[in-house]
């Protein structure tokens, strides 16, 4: 079929190190024709399928422009696959969920290394500027046993812009109707042929009341963040080293604000003290990268990859008091070889080391008496929990010209907490011909929860916290996919269809039905499980314009006790569909985005004192459509629009508002938007050639 080709950059084959080189189809990416001296260039597509055993998704900057796209959370406006929702009302806390499940059983990696584990989970979407990124890779179901035994519903790979990049940078500001201020800058030096390095700088700002549905607590935290990396690349012929620190400063506060209210309510709740949350945030990272070339005929080589991060984290949920001290190390050797073009065999060694100091009290606060707010969570907190993880496997890949695919891998670690535990993964690739393809995976993953430190927002209700006995968490995947490249009117339409199962032999799950004035997460092995399934197509509708639409339908159950329900806060289904026009000469364009969020369950409502429920049992569907329009000029660009354009909001995200210091507040009711329609602008200056 006409454009419908495959092309893989192999880069010595050194995974490790250069995650860029993925197989991409591309029909769906870029071709040119040189027509007697006449170019002839058709669009880059934003979202391109990743073209090897694994399926998955390539998000490039094409795709990441399309939106004001701030940081990592605010990067799958326009994928059918991920979505990101707030997991409170209170601390701007967010979760991606992929496969109808948490972001914690997402494996999130940096440039191929575990990155954002325990206390920086529910903020770690804010901690990766959308202008540093030069691309995210999206997999669904088992992944490789290459890096780990986590990952049990997919991975999110983050891939920052490269000090080999071409010299230059670009500055980037962006300010918004809610009163956000953000500046971005990167830049690449190359000292010599061999040795090269980037600097990336993030800043952002956001104050006001934002208290729009006026109940006197705000809607968003306000946010001040200082963000910074540096970089490093050193290559010759036969040895290749990357190398980087990274330290991130954030505070954010919220609660309380009594700004937006009447004179009588101002009145009325002045008998009490504010409540204030408050979060301060000091992040440090590092990481090495180093691969020796053996036999570039065979793509033989060996890389060794370790990184290291520590989070300090002071939390104040008005009169408790949470502190962290965490610390991970991660270390991994890698050999790959290929006997053959068909045959490759990649085999290693992995080191783990989890650190978790926590504490949990109370702080004065004037006016106010602490409760014994949370005695299970009291309990559990250690000064110095620790874990110690060794590991290794080995992964065959049969590869048959890219018609077939074949990835077995096999990974037996031994944890300190734990004991030994295998992990087995399978996929396989059958490209039937140029226009239909067929994919399947299963594999199984483990991880290690760490309630408090993932889940720290519970914090900021008046429920109880109440943590129980805890395992390893354990789950098996199992996925189908198939694609279709159809002709059709002269383009060609990317049709895609998937399944994935996820079952859980032991999960820790969160239980807000049991007791309405409390939260239990303990582990359970009853039935919990997910069944997903999704069709997605795209299409060039003219010369420039490009449509994809998308359903997907969730049908994710977890036990609570001894009873088994639909998840709650969770959709049932979704649907997306994008517009994006291009003008012919590329000066002008147009992206919208609209989704429609199926409706679903809350947990079990209460009754009030006036004989009233807490909430509704169940919540409707509920749309969202964003609208952005980029200018683009030979050294910069201007874009400008809309988000959550239809306006929809949450009218009660925060339960008792009014009392938050009462046995009814709560923070956790949250389902949907919690905050209306907003307007953006900004502005992308390009200092070298990196911009187009």
């Amino acid at each position: 079929m006409p454009g419908a080709t495959v092309v893989k950059a192999d880069n010595n084959n050194i995974s490790a190190l250069h995650t860029d080189s993925v197989q991409a189809d591309t029909s769906t990416v870029y071709s040119e024709h040189n027509l007697a001296g006449v170019t002839v260039t058709r669009r880059k597509m934003g979202i391109t399928r990743i073209g090897g055993a694994i399926g998955g998704s390539l998000i490039n900057q094409d795709e990441l422009f399309k939106a004001a796209c701030c940081n990592l959370g605010e990067s799958f406006t326009t994928n059918p696959s991920v979505d990101v929702n707030y997991s409170d009302a209170a601390t701007g806390a967010r979760q991606i969920k992929l496969l109808g499940l948490n972001g914690s059983y997402v494996q999130m990696l940096t440039e191929n290394l575990p990155n954002f584990r325990g206390s920086a989970a529910p903020y770690s979407l804010g901690y990766v500027p959308g202008t540093w990124m030069k691309s995210i890779q999206v997999s669904k179901g088992a992944a490789s046993v290459k890096n780990g035994y986590e990952g049990i519903t997919g991975q999110i790979n983050v891939e920052y812009l490269k000090p080999e990049d071409e010299t230059g940078g670009t500055v980037n500001l962006y300010t918004d109707t809610d009163g956000k201020f953000e500046a971005n800058g990167e830049g690449n030096i190359h000292l010599s042929k061999k040795l090269m390095t980037n600097i990336l700088g993030h800043f952002e700002n956001s104050g006001g009341a934002h208290d729009m549905n006026m109940d006197g607590f705000q809607d968003k935290p306000n946010i001040r963040q200082y963000n910074f990396q540096n970089r490093w690349l050193y290559k010759d012929s036969r040895y290749i080293m990357h190398a980087g620190v990274g330290l991130i400063k954030e505070d954010r506060r919220s609660g309380q604000n009594l700004k937006e209210l009447s004179d009588d309510m101002k009145v009325k709740m002045s008998n009490e003290p504010l409540y204030r949350i408050g979060i301060s945030t000091d992040r440090y990272e590092g990481y090495m990268k180093h691969a020796f070339i053996l036999d570039p005929s065979h793509g033989t080589n060996i890389a060794w990859m370790t990184s290291a991060d520590m989070q300090l984290m002071d939390a104040g949920y008005g009169y408790k008091h949470y502190t962290v001290n965490e610390k991970n190390v991660y270390s991994s050797l890698m050999f790959e070889h290929n006997f053959t073009p068909e045959h490759n065999i990649s085999l290693g060694l992995s080191y783990v080391h989890d650190y978790l100091g926590e504490g949990l009290g109370t702080r004065a606060v004037a006016g106010v008496t602490p409760v014994d707010f949370a005695p299970n969570a009291l309990a559990t907190v250690k000064d110095n929990d620790k874990e110690n993880v060794f590991g290794g496997y080995a992964q065959y890949t049969y590869n048959l010209h890219n018609k077939v695919i074949a990835m077995a891998g096999l990974r037996v670690d031994h944890s300190d907490l734990w004991g030994t535990f295998v992990t087995p993964r399978f996929h396989l690739k059958w490209q039937a011909t140029d226009w239909f393809g067929l994919r399947l995976s299963a594999g199984k993953g483990y991880r290690t929860a760490h309630p408090l430190a993932e889940y720290n927002y519970l914090l900021a209700s008046s429920r109880t916290l109440n943590i129980g006995s805890l395992k390893q968490e354990s789950a098996w995947n199992f996925g189908f996919i198939a694609n279709w490249n159809i002709p059709l009117f002269g383009e060609t339409l990317l049709l895609n269809t998937e399944y994935y199962y996820t079952r859980f032999q032991n999960q820790t799950t969160v239980d807000f039905d049991s007791d309405p004035h409390a939260v239990t997460i303990a582990s359970n092995d009853g039935k919990n499980y997910s069944h997903v399934f999704q069709i997605d197509a795209t299409y060039p509708l003219f010369k420039g314009m490009t449509m994809t639409a998308a359903y997907r339908r969730n049908f994710v159950h977890e036990t609570y006790g001894n009873v088994t329900l639909e998840k709650p806060l969770q959709s049932r289904y979704k649907g997306l569909l994008t517009l994006s026009y291009k003008t012919p000469l590329g000066l002008w364009q147009f992206d919208v985005t609209g989704q429609l969020n199926g409706g679903g369950r809350m947990p079990k409502p209460y009754t009030l004192a006036d004989g009233s429920k807490s909430w509704n049992e169940t919540f409707k569907a509920y749309p969202q459509l964003n609208v952005q329009v980029t200018r683009w000029f030979r050294h910069f660009s201007i874009y400008a629009g809309g988000e959550n354009l239809t306006n929809y909001k949450q009218k009660n995200p925060v339960i008792d508002a009014m009392s938050p210091w009462g046995s009814q507040f709560d923070t956790n009711m949250v389902y949907g938007p919690i905050h209306g329609a907003m307007g953006y602008i900004g502005i992308r200056v390009n200092l070298g050639n990196r911009l187009k």
